[in-house]
């Protein structure tokens, strides 16, 4: 009498049952762990992405407009003194923009979150317009560091451009915009 192997269980007897006390648990299919694995890190890229867009942005916002009162730092309205922004918009108001700018794009986080668009199936409309907002507000702050030859400066704000804009992407990708299945390796690169 043959196993589900082909083996002999007669002489041996082999039994294709488990042993008493082994487990019974099989691993899950392929499929299952992509699909696992999808989930995962599907909710671990938005939280990140609320969390780390959401903070930077509140606390940049909020210092601007609540707890300077609107006031630009000593230190920043020398460095813009005589410059374009000094005289058109001013530095005070310029600092204000920005922090409206700030704030608008947690506002927008807060917004996308609220209308549920955390959720797989819901479009991320207002998280992207959010991280849009972003990147107009790096483009500002860049323009004022142009104009003072803050070099340095500049060159940061690339950065967090560069940063906004890979996140910008990555939202793009995931559910409902990309594949339910946006972590899968290439078709011909199958478990």
């Amino acid at each position: 009498m043959a196993g589900p192997e082909g083996e002999s269980r007669g002489a041996l007897n082999i039994d294709a049952s488990p042993a008493r006390g082994a487990c019974r648990c099989r691993p899950r299919p392929p499929r299952e762990r992509s699909l696992l694995a999808n989930r995962a890190a599907y909710w671990l890229t938005l939280i990140g992405v609320y969390f780390l867009v959401g903070v930077l942005f509140f606390y940049s916002g909020k210092s601007k407009l609540f707890d300077e009162n609107g006031h630009a730092p000593a230190a920043l309205k020398k460095q813009f003194d005589g410059t374009f922004i000094d005289k058109v918009p001013g530095v005070d108001t310029a600092w204000v923009i920005i922090g409206i700018l700030e704030f608008g794009v947690f506002v927008l986080i807060v917004l996308s979150v609220v209308t549920g668009e955390f959720l797989p199936h819901k479009r991320k409309s207002l998280l992207l317009v959010g991280l849009a907002l972003g990147f107009m507000t790096f483009a500002c702050l860049s323009f004022g560091q142009t104009s003072v030859g803050n070099n340095e400066g500049t060159a940061s704000l690339y950065s967090y451009f560069a940063s906004t804009a890979i996140i910008f992407l990555l939202v793009r990708r995931l559910p409902p915009n990309g594949s339910g299945d946006w972590l899968a390796s290439p078709p011909d690169r199958r478990e």
